[in-house]
């Protein structure tokens, strides 16, 4: 997650980090990172059997807990779909290749972590009965927790060393040195404290000589994050002070990390680090990237979307939400977490990824087993679509009826074209099962369908 190799590279150096006692607090936790870590800290010795969601539902109990008793009101924030550009697809494929070699490994005795199917779905039912507040947003989340913690003034708590590079006023956490379960009686004073680690931006850039906090976002691009590296910077590459050590190795990646700070602190703005990196490639080259460099720090910049707006009043307004055509109700659903991802995906996107499990590889994917009752619910989101394609892109409507799942041949993972089922029940094919009406619909066909849609 976050900017390749960053994560080890403040690790390495204590100096980056500032002791800080969390209590009496605000606290935005980035959920995705949160679930991944207390489930494979809980039930690691179930992984090859599916994962033991009772462990998991008491440590997330535990966690909150700890907080509470210190006086920290904390809130989530999970992730959505891929939204409408879905610029991560490669990674996201990567990654799915990558826990297919896992579970494969899994199935046959050897280590590794891999998300049980329904860890999620516990997750998201434990902060429900915990009253924990929590809002999915539409895409990926980051810009929208850096911006809440930013209004707020609070650190962020997460894994992903994006936050490394995000301006946070009270800094970013990581959930490996947060020693929640070790709290500790506050000194002279009533309370208690959960002992951290903190990370600031400012601490950062200042090891660094005169390095500014808005080149950052330059540093994770040049870097490579989760949208992938910047084509065509060999040639700029060659040119920055380096620290010894391998290329393709640790050192190597550390070396050429430091060597971008150092590098970059010579600058004021952003825009004049862009034209010396653009000056060292071929002519032809420079006009794409420089472009692209701009775009792709776009993503660290401050997000428009207001979630304290979600947290008192029940909804928020999303520039990105608004434009996908979705209606209210399925907008309203995902952000409360009672509609997955996956309905945004397949109307979206038209294409799904389908969880990675262990299993035995030279047998069919199990996913094979409820294939007919997907395609009923291909069949029904995009009937029910029907009008709404009308309205977006032209080329959401030139789309075939149907959705592509990435799921697995044996232990390769394979893209294949789903086609929706064409001859639905006659009582879900009249008019008043459309997507804008559903929630109008009474009796057991709107519990039928929601449950068919809920995570």
């Amino acid at each position: 997650m976050g900017v390749l190799g960053l994560t080890g590279f403040v690790g390495e150096r204590g100096a980056f980090f500032s002791e800080l006692r969390l209590r009496d607090s605000k606290l935005v936790i980035d959920g995705s990172s949160l679930y991944h870590r207390l489930c494979f800290s809980s039930s690691a010795a179930e992984l090859r059997r599916g994962g033991d969601y009772g462990v998991l539902a008491a440590t997330v109990r535990r966690f909150f807990g700890s907080l509470r008793a210190c006086g920290v009101a904390a809130v989530v924030v999970l992730d959505g779909g891929r939204g409408a550009a879905d610029r991560k697809l490669p990674t996201l494929r990567d990654r799915a290749a990558e826990r297919l070699r896992v579970a494969h490994g899994l199935s046959r005795g050897q280590g590794g972590c891999l998300l049980p199917l329904l860890a999620r779905h516990t997750f998201v039912q434990a902060l429900r009965r915990l009253r924990v507040p929590f809002v999915q947003c539409f895409a990926e989340a980051d810009r929208e927790i850096a911006a809440l913690a930013r209004r707020w003034g609070c650190p962020v708590l997460s894994l992903d060393s994006d936050f490394c590079v995000f301006d946070l006023p009270g800094g970013y956490c990581p959930l490996s040195r947060f020693q929640w379960q070790e709290v500790c009686p506050a000194e002279g004073a009533p309370g208690c404290f959960i002992p951290a680690l903190c990370f600031s931006a400012d601490g950062f850039c200042r090891r660094f000589g005169r390095l500014q906090k808005n080149l950052l976002p330059l540093f994770a691009v040049l870097c490579g994050n989760d949208y992938g590296e910047v084509p065509a910077l060999q040639g700029f590459f060659g040119k920055l002070p380096v620290r010894a050590g391998s290329p393709g190795g640790r050192r190597g990646k550390h070396g050429l990390m430091r060597g971008l700070l150092e590098w970059l602190a010579q600058f004021g703005e952003p825009a004049e680090a862009v034209e010396d990196v653009v000056r060292h490639l071929k002519a032809q080259r420079r006009e794409e990237v420089r472009q692209l460099l701009h775009s792709s720090m776009e993503d660290y910049a401050p997000s428009d979307v207001n979630l304290e707006d979600f947290f008192q009043l029940g909804k928020y307004e999303s520039e990105e939400a608004s434009s996908s055509g979705l209606p209210q109700w399925v907008l309203d659903g995902l952000a409360k977490g009672e509609l997955s991802p996956f309905l945004s995906d397949a109307l979206m996107l038209r294409s799904t990824f389908l969880h990675v499990q262990v299993e035995n590889m030279q047998r069919p994917s199990a996913h094979s087993t409820a294939l007919p009752i997907r395609q009923v619910i291909y069949g029904l989101l995009l009937k029910a679509a029907s009008s709404l394609e009308a309205a977006s892109a032209s080329k959401q409507a030139s789309k075939p009826p149907g959705v592509f799942e990435f799921d697995r041949s044996q232990k390769t993972l394979t893209k294949t074209f789903v086609q929706a089922a064409a001859n639905l029940p006659p009582r879900f094919c009249d008019e008043h099962f459309a997507l804008e009406k559903l929630t109008e619909v009474n009796g057991w066909h709107h519990r039928w369908w929601l449950t068919m849609f809920h995570e």
